[in-house]
């Protein structure tokens, strides 16, 4: 089982899958610019990057089935269920006193930028960024660890700042503030997939311990360590975790910066963290995820595909599989595939849909019959099976995804569902033609 990056590294090397960059790139645009001409699909580690002496990675988490493969699974189609199963099955931590990330500890860093890349990603964005780090906090109570990948923009010296926009988060951050009390955080660095993918879990729903989610992911007991300067866990076998505070009362303007949905985010103040301590592994690797790349938005997509199959298959029991697609922004179109066993089982399913993920504005659902996973069968489906004043509907006024910029023109979003399953009396009018021969390997007749 893979539980750190160095052994996912070894094993994707081993296997044709990592691909080595080993031109000198910038930090500025650069590194990103290679990254996302891949769309982030693609595993990459670099060699060299312009000021530094550490290697880096990006595209770990990008592509499903090798999103799949570094946990053990055999297909991407296995990512949702394992997901579901690692939900209602958690694998608590190890706790141990010492640790590779405690290799090496520096106290009350005076300069970030000196020790790690920080890179520079869309042209009008306000500055450097740190938007690969997997943020750990304790609840209130201390009792659960919970996760999240936080952009973090560089502010100089030891402090950066950083976007909160979980309500749960940001209740959190309220307590302390009220009580003037800075409000305790570590960051880390260089983590395999499944430790991203649980981050993205949603505390709201399932308030569960999100190591404890990796875990079972992986399917054996993560090791993790005390931090030495807040009262935190971290994993053991991370490359770097910055250990700091989030200042009560002090903001500082960030922003813009290019979102997941393809358009920049508006310019806000924002809170910030002094870093109190780096602690990182010897020859550590550094990590980024290039924002709105497949790799930032698939493990999006893979937790609210979960969240999308459990709600739907509540209210219509014919629910086969569900997809949320990348380039819907991994949150505003979805398809769901059934086996339609009443009049009424698509409609229900969009009502179903609606109701489950509030960011979701486009959702179609087809039959067993169609691929969910080839956008051009789905498109098939809906030119041959949808007559508009049948089988679409919308919803005005709803709400949606602030991360949406249609959406901030009103604070308001609409709703549209499109059923496209045949009716089920003319089922012989909808069989699909096929050819009684194959699989066809064209090697074969050459």
């Amino acid at each position: 089982m893979i539980t750190n990056i160095r052994q996912l590294i070894d094993y994707w090397s081993q296997t044709g899958k990592l691909m080595r960059i080993r031109k000198e790139v910038d930090p500025d645009f650069e590194l990103g610019a290679v990254v996302n001409h891949l769309y982030g699909r693609q595993p990459m580690y670099f060699e060299k990057v312009k000021g530094y002496d550490v290697p880096m990675i990006a595209g770990f988490g990008g592509d499903r089935e090798l999103m799949a493969d570094s946990i053990g699974l055999s297909s991407g189609r296995e990512l949702v269920p394992k997901l579901i199963e690692s939900i209602v099955n958690p694998l608590p931590t190890n706790l141990v006193p010492t640790a590779p990330v405690h290799e090496n500890v520096i106290l009350e860093p005076d300069d970030l930028e000196e020790l790690f890349p920080i890179c520079r990603y869309h042209e009008l964005d306000s500055g450097r960024y740190y938007v690969a780090g997997v943020l750990v906090v304790k609840d209130i109570a201390g009792n659960k660890r919970y996760t999240s990948i936080r952009r973090m923009q560089f502010l100089g010296g030891n402090r950066t700042n950083i976007l909160i926009t979980s309500p749960e988060l940001n209740e959190q951050y309220n307590y302390y503030e009220s009580r003037n009390e800075p409000m305790e955080v570590a960051v880390m660095f260089g983590v395999v997939p499944a430790v991203v993918l649980s981050s993205q879990v949603s505390t709201h729903l399932y308030h569960t311990d999100k190591f404890n989610i990796a875990s079972a992911l992986i399917g054996q007991p993560l090791d993790v360590v005390k931090c030495k300067t807040v009262d935190l866990e971290v994993l053991a076998e991370a490359e770097v975790v910055f250990e700091g505070r989030m200042l009560p009362h002090v903001r500082e303007m960030e922003g813009p910066f290019g979102e997941l949905a393809g358009y920049y985010g508006k310019q806000a103040p924002q809170p910030v963290i002094e870093i109190s301590a780096v602690t990182f592994r010897n020859n550590p690797i550094w990590q980024t995820i290039h924002p709105s790349s497949h790799e930032e938005l698939l493990p999006m997509a893979v937790v609210r595909e979960a969240t999308l199959l459990s709600t739907v298959r509540q209210v219509v029991p014919g629910v086969k599989d569900v997809v949320v697609t990348l380039n819907g922004a991994a949150r505003c179109h979805a398809v769901i595939q059934i086996e339609k066993r009443r009049e009424g089982d698509g409609k229900q399913a969009l009502l179903a849909a609606f109701a489950s993920d509030k960011d979701l504005k486009h959702v179609v659902v087809v039959n067993e019959d169609v691929n969910i996973w080839d956008p051009n069968d789905v498109e098939w489906a809906i030119a041959t099976r949808v007559q508009a004043d049948q089988d679409v509907f919308i919803v005005p006024g709803a709400n949606g995804s602030p991360l949406e910029a249609s959406h901030n023109l009103r604070g308001v979003s609409a709703k549209m569902g499109i059923d496209a399953t045949y009716p089920l009396y003319a089922a012989d009018k909808f069989k699909r033609k096929s050819i009684p021969w194959g699989p066809i390997h064209l090697e074969d007749y050459l």
